[in-house]
């Protein structure tokens, strides 16, 4: 049995971003580890996950999530094992997945945790392909999308974390081409070794001439996965198929903007077109959660989908990781290791 700790480090918001987050907005501090009541467990987390949704937990605005309160530590998904247990649910040395991340220790309820299989891979890939990420590409693309074989896909943010699951998981499922943007041509270059049939550097021109010459002459998209919004989604509403379908996943190119964002300037082209654009959370999805498991499981143990992670060591620079995460930074999951 490990030493019930007294004290544990943890991230808090120190003021509210204004744009661009910076070091000044988080603060690193220690507070005291409560015991433990009925039903509650004590988990040594190993790894946090930092994810593009937070940023906007930080404003102090109405939203789907409640904001982040100021001088109180954040939270976010996070793995770990229990080292001290009040709950029939969960034994020490389990290994299990929670919301309370940003801090080295979390006193949770049972019920509000997972138990995971490390032997199906190591801890940190419940964060990202084996968890809520994959899940979100998985349900992003297959119900929202309503994929079928031979689509042609485009992702955005291709590189990053949900990007590169869900174009591997298209071509898994038999798309006729797959395509992916990213921020950098090495990055482009690596949605090539993933599988992806085209990519390209969103730096390097306007979007849409730049999706237009990776799909050739008279060629659309049937699917789009949208991660960035703006500029990459007017594109793909300008060379989408008749009915195709548009997953409203994430707008990271708006987050931190201080001004009115970049829009899409040709909806009306949806209609004539009948393109259906939804707007989708994983939590709404969680049905599909067992289906999801059983199979990506089997697809990494087949090698048909790798996952990447980007690994930042220690709790104390988890505000710099998420930070990059927003400039792109990272390739795949960003994952703040605690313990190692």
């Amino acid at each position: 049995m490990s030493a019930y700790p007294t004290t544990s480090r943890e991230i808090r918001l120190a003021s509210r971003p204004f744009g661009w987050p910076v070091p000044g907005n988080f603060r690193l501090s220690e507070s005291a580890v409560p015991p433990l009541a009925d039903g509650e467990i004590l988990v040594r987390n190993l790894a946090m996950s930092v994810d593009p949704y937070m940023r906007g937990r930080m404003n102090d605005v109405k939203s789907y999530r409640p904001p982040f309160a100021l001088d109180a530590v954040l939270d976010g998904g996070a793995v770990g094992e229990v080292i001290a247990s009040r709950s029939e649910r969960r034994r020490e040395g389990d290994v299990v997945v929670h919301g309370l991340g940003w801090r080295e220790y979390a006193v949770v309820a049972a019920t509000a945790t997972k138990k995971v299989d490390t032997s199906l891979a190591r801890p940190s890939a419940f964060l990202g392909a084996l968890g809520m990420t994959g899940l979100t590409a998985y349900a992003g693309l297959t119900r929202v999308a309503a994929f079928a074989p031979g689509d042609t896909v485009f992702v955005s943010a291709a590189a990053g974390a949900v990007g590169s699951l869900a174009g591997q998981l298209a071509r898994v499922l038999g798309a006729e081409r797959v395509i992916g943007s990213a921020g950098s041509a090495a990055k482009a270059a690596h949605l090539r070794e993933l599988g992806f049939d085209a990519a390209f550097n969103y730096h390097d021109g306007p979007a849409r001439d730049l999706l237009a010459d990776v799909l050739g002459p008279g060629r659309g998209i049937d699917v789009y996965f949208d991660n960035v919004g703006g500029e990459q989604l007017e594109a793909a509403i300008s060379l989408a198929n008749p009915f195709g379908r548009i997953a409203l996943c994430g707008a990271i190119s708006a987050y931190n903007a201080t001004a009115a964002p970049h829009g899409p300037r040709n909806l009306a082209s949806a209609i004539g077109k009948q393109l259906t654009l939804r707007g989708f959370l994983v939590t709404a999805h969680q049905d599909l959660a067992g289906e999801f498991a059983e199979k990506m499981a089997g697809w990494l143990a087949a090698g048909q989908i790798r996952f990447d992670e980007t690994v930042v060591h220690g709790l104390e620079n988890a505000p710099a990781a998420f930070i990059d995460l927003l400039r792109g930074a990272n390739t795949g999951k960003m994952v703040i290791q605690l313990q190692w």
